[in-house]
């Protein structure tokens, strides 16, 4: 159940942290944060620790640890 939740989360901070870094740059507009630098960098951190978490979870389920 474990590997689930750290795939499922991985995957909705990875695209939230997207989100956020692309709503920062400018370049999503339609938000308090739009074009604000610090959303940009916290969407990129965002997005590198569910990144992290999503391939270490494919990782374990590739190895055959479903647990």
């Amino acid at each position: 159940m474990k590997i689930w939740i750290r795939l499922v989360g991985g995957a909705l901070l990875l695209f939230s942290g997207v989100v956020w870094a692309l709503q920062g740059s400018g370049a999503v507009g339609g938000s308090g944060m739009s074009g604000q630098a610090q959303w940009l960098v916290i969407g990129l951190f965002v997005a590198v620790v569910g990144a992290i978490l999503l391939v270490g979870g494919v990782r374990k389920l590739r190895a055959g640890d479903r647990g």
